[in-house]
């Protein structure tokens, strides 16, 4: 997948767990591990925008466009 999700570096940094940090952005623990994981299909802005406020980042630092090996 060429989006990598950078969740788990963030709450490293900020030394939240995921059950902390769920909490925090108002979803639950199992919605935020497939988040991490990079099994989402998608991601609203609403949510996004929680997960920005609640880490104090920028969308960037959450996720990353790793482009496909030919």
């Amino acid at each position: 997948m060429p989006i990598v999700v950078r969740i788990d570096v963030e709450l490293a940094k900020r030394k939240l767990s995921v059950g902390e940090f769920a909490e925090l952005v108002g979803l639950t623990p199992a919605n935020v591990a497939v988040l991490k994981n990079g099994r989402a299909k998608a991601v609203r802005f609403s949510t996004l925008e929680a997960m920005c406020r609640v880490l104090e980042c920028q969308p960037g630092d959450l996720l990353e466009w790793v482009p496909d090996e030919p």
